[in-house]
């Protein structure tokens, strides 16, 4: 077996549980591969039991045959990264949880050993997860790049008045939302900004886009969820000439001239599923759900 380890930094705090990692690679004879700039910290802190190759970036998938699995170190931020390193190469991701709340990152970090040992033995499944795909006119803003795993948002920059963002669903006129901005999520996103901003949750397979307003000026505006069949455009204006433009972590300065379309994207990133991490189990316990705080 073959496996990325993947992280954007090494944190002190989890010297213990990165070395564990390395260590259990070893046990179970797995052959390891290091994101090249996480590698140089690995080396300073971490006693390696055996040499890692390097991994640099998308190009190693069709260099280096037989990735099995990708193995990221972090939170759900780290994951969002690596599916930008993944695209459509079908590796799955195996998130160990390094961060604070990890709703794709599920593996607890006590249980690295476990989470080896249920790959090693194929004790898992596949849990899909669907992307969006950006169209902006007249310039491709994101150079290639333009999916998400999580959400897409057009917001106002800095201080500025709120802007009015003119929305089509597959042609068709929905509303123009008087906002500091907008918000389109994947199901898997629905748990992340969106959520923030009074989205709903939506469960991974549901086939949905949902598409919330960021502190919309119409109190009667609300949040809505339609089929990720369908192409929602925008056009943008207000008194400020910018407007911020995301995917994922990623973001680029635009302007009113721009119009943007959101679709599905032609992909989906594959995340392991181990038999008691259910997504209702994962709601329920990152967000305390049935649990008498008074007691």
């Amino acid at each position: 077996m073959q496996v990325v380890v993947y992280s954007r930094t090494l944190k002190d705090k989890d010297v213990a549980y990165v070395q564990h990692l390395f260590d259990v690679l070893d046990e179970y004879d797995i052959t390891a591969l290091v994101y090249t700039p996480f590698l140089e910290e690995v080396n300073k802190k971490i006693n390696l039991p055996r040499p890692v190759g390097k991994f640099d970036s998308s190009l190693d998938f069709k260099v280096r045959e037989g990735i099995d699995f990708f193995i990221t170190l972090g939170g759900d931020g780290t994951i969002l990264h690596a599916s930008m390193l993944i695209q459509d190469f079908d590796v799955p991701i195996v998130g160990i949880n390094l961060g604070r709340l990890g709703f794709l990152a599920s593996v607890n970090k006590a249980y690295i050993k476990t989470c080896i040992d249920n790959l090693c033995s194929k004790n898992f499944s596949l849990d899909q997860r669907r992307l969006l795909h950006l169209d902006t006119d007249p310039d491709d803003i994101f150079d290639g790049s333009n999916f998400a795993l999580n959400d897409f948002t057009i917001l106002k920059r800095d201080t500025s008045s709120m802007i009015t963002i003119h929305t089509y669903i597959d042609g068709a006129f929905l509303n123009s939302y008087w906002a500091d901005g907008i918000i389109v999520a994947t199901p898997t996103g629905s748990t992340g900004y969106s959520l923030s901003c009074g989205g709903p949750i939506v469960f991974p397979n549901s086939g949905n886009f949902v598409v919330t307003p960021v502190a919309p000026h119409n109190l009667n505006v609300r949040p809505i969820v339609i089929s990720d069949e369908s192409v929602i455009s925008f056009e943008v204006e207000g008194r400020s000439d910018n407007f911020l433009c995301t995917l994922d972590n990623r973001f680029e300065t635009v302007t009113s001239n721009y119009n943007f379309a959101i679709k599905k994207a032609n992909f989906t990133i594959d995340l392991i599923k181990f038999p008691d991490k259910e997504f209702l189990w994962t709601i329920r316990n990152k967000l305390d759900w049935g649990k008498d705080a008074r007691n």
